[in-house]
């Protein structure tokens, strides 16, 4: 079992957890949960994260709606970042494939599902998990793998460089999927703390007792289940870098503990009294703004303002022009062994070229994978990959034109519909608030100016429609 890559199979129905844990049990080293906090529980008390995530959209405690599977992908994606997620779900309706997708997952398999395709379809991330694991194994590429020519790059390199040397923490901003754990490493390899360890810890993967034991370590009997006493990420990274991703989502408890940290290098082991020091450096990083977090009293302010002594933006893809198209011809040569050498036309390299990838790299790079294999070794139309982008654009939507004179284009035709273009806009704005989110139904609706239920019914109502 242990040379068996390990999948995480998280499902509230104990009938199908285990049916399928029997058929896959020969092919991989299941780990079966029901809910988002027990998977924080197993993450844990694994010692290594698992390689593949099959996961339920409709989980606990509303397992009528996509929300908790959202979450999950997000958090398990910023705890691992290469981590294969399969969705396998009956809640099938496109705007959450394409959501689910944004997110971070390699795929989407609806339920009732043939064991055989979800078998293949396994096998496939397989092949792709080896096959980034000889990418990381040649020798180290220059700019730590950054890839990009943008100015927006440019900058980001040489902020890396000013940075790397400094003693004080840095605080890594940007959206989900820009590589901002890559940032964070490529700060340690640059630095004279190279040879020193590099642990990552991601603030939104534990509950607060069990991040505040991976931080500080524990002593036996601290809380069910420490049966022994372990050291914490303070003491193991010793003088090297730790690296806290998601630092938005530190509980407040939490805060003032590794405030303390930053300003003497002071901590306490969970059930101990005895004073530590650690002389780590920390690099953290956030998706969110956290000035607006300490105005509305969730991120302490001086904590804010210790960790941003030197900062960093990294672009979102958007930002960065031509850069698709150099990511592109990059993940292509990458998987190349997976049959991705199929080629764009004039018409979808330039639809390629104005996408927005909400997902950012992390998206661009499912795209290329998903694009090799459903048409390898063709030529690409842009009706082809249209289907495989999150929002609905219309060629004219894509490019940057007049919209008075697309409206009236539009309105010149026999077939014009004012409610269906309203629903198309809705369905944008719900797609940009749940990126936005991070899946967080409640958030999106606060973003939107509506409640939650309000949401829910639009999304379910949009859906039917997609269907």
């Amino acid at each position: 079992m242990a040379n068996l890559p390990s999948l995480l199979l998280v499902d509230d129905d104990p009938l199908i957890s285990e049916s399928l844990a029997f058929v896959l049990k020969d092919s991989f080293n299941v780990h079966i949960v029901a809910t988002r906090e027990e998977v924080k529980r197993l993450l844990y008390t694994m010692p290594v994260p698992p390689d593949l995530a099959l996961v339920d959209l409709g989980l606990p405690p509303n397992p009528h709606s996509p929300e908790e599977g959202f979450a999950l992908v997000a958090e398990l994606i910023t705890f691992n970042p290469s981590i294969k997620i399969l969705i396998l779900s009956g809640q099938d309706a496109i705007e959450n494939v394409r959501h689910a997708l944004t997110l971070g997952a390699v795929d989407f398999i609806p339920k009732p599902c043939d064991m055989e395709l979800l078998k293949a379809r396994l096998k496939h991330q397989k092949m792709i998990l080896e096959a980034e694991q000889k990418l990381k194994e040649e020798p180290e590429q220059k700019d730590c793998g950054l890839i990009g020519q943008s100015t927006a790059m440019e900058t980001l390199r040489t902020q890396i460089k000013q940075f790397a040397n400094s003693p004080f923490s840095v605080l890594v901003l940007g959206e989900s999927g820009t590589g901002k754990e890559l940032i964070a490493q490529c700060l340690h390899k640059q630095s004279q703390r190279s040879e020193a360890p590099c642990l990552i810890v991601n603030c939104a993967a534990f509950t607060t007792e069990l991040l505040e034991a991976q931080l500080f370590g524990h002593a036996k009997g601290a809380f069910t289940g420490a049966n022994t006493a372990r050291s914490g990420f303070f003491e193991e990274a010793n003088q090297g870098s730790l690296i806290l991703d998601e630092i938005g989502e530190m509980p407040l408890a939490l805060q003032s503990k590794l405030l303390r940290v930053l300003e003497n290098g002071e901590y306490y082991r969970l059930g101990e009294t005895k004073v530590r020091k650690s002389e780590a450096r920390i690099i953290a990083a956030s998706n969110r703004d956290l000035r607006e977090e300490v105005m509305k009293g969730d991120f302490r302010g001086d904590l804010y303002h210790r960790l941003s002594v030197l900062a960093i933006k990294v672009p979102s893809l958007n930002e960065r022009n031509d850069d698709k198209l150099l990511l592109l011809e990059h993940f292509k040569k990458c998987y190349s062994e997976m049959g991705t050498l199929f080629q764009l036309d004039k018409d979808a390299k330039q639809s390629w070229k104005t996408y927005t990838f909400p997902g950012n790299v992390r998206e661009l790079r499912n795209i290329v994978i998903r694009l090799g294999a459903k048409h390898p070794n063709q030529l690409i139309e842009k009706e082809t990959l249209l289907e495989e982008l999150e929002t609905n654009f219309t060629a004219n939507q894509l490019e940057d034109i007049d919209y008075e004179q697309a409206i009236s284009r539009q309105l010149n035709k026999s077939d014009f519909s004012l409610d269906t273009v309203l629903l198309d806009w809705e369905h944008r704005y719900i797609n940009a608030a749940l990126k936005i989110s991070d899946g967080n139904l409640s958030q999106a609706a606060r973003i939107l100016g509506i409640n939650r239920t309000t949401l829910y019914s639009k999304m379910q109502r949009l859906s039917k429609m997609d269907n």
